[in-house]
């Protein structure tokens, strides 16, 4: 069945604006695309995904991922696998920066809709809107392990 393209909603998930673009209702839980806009600085906790394969494609500006041992700069155009229930976090290195996540299985997208909340518009949304205790109860939830707090990297 063909669906009309449309915009989804915007989301203020954690310190970015988030756009569920396919979602695992949508493939059966076969997988989900997320497109995020987010700025300089925006760093997620250390966590691991416990249930999904997470790929970051990025669109616009440069994202680094950082892995144990491991620093993965990436432009537009790039594209990496971060393996299930490996430990990660990324950094937005340019003044902001746009990606795709694609994971697989579907059920990250539950977690996005979980955590964030309506945006008034595309604009991203205040810094510190969030509440990490809520964050990592729905993180948990959904199979995803914080590791330590926003700036922490990998071993």
């Amino acid at each position: 069945m063909l669906q009309t393209l449309t915009r989804p909603e915007p989301l203020w998930f954690i310190d970015t604006l988030a756009h569920v673009h396919i979602s695992g209702e949508e493939t059966d839980g076969r997988y989900t695309v997320v497109e995020n806009l987010a700025a300089a600085g925006n760093m997620p906790p250390l966590h691991a995904h416990g249930r999904e394969d997470e790929v970051f494609h990025v669109l616009d500006g440069l994202l680094t991922l950082f892995l144990p041992g491991a620093q993965v700069d990436l432009t537009a155009g790039q594209t990496f696998r971060v393996p299930e229930g490996a430990p990660h976090t990324y950094r937005v290195e340019s003044e902001t920066a746009r990606w795709l996540v694609v994971c697989q299985p579907a059920g990250f997208d539950s977690f996005v809709r979980d955590v964030s909340r309506p945006a008034a518009d595309e604009a991203l949304p205040p810094r510190d809107h969030h509440d990490l205790g809520a964050i990592a109860a729905a993180a948990e939830r959904h199979g995803i392990t914080l590791l330590g707090p926003p700036g922490a990297l990998p071993d």
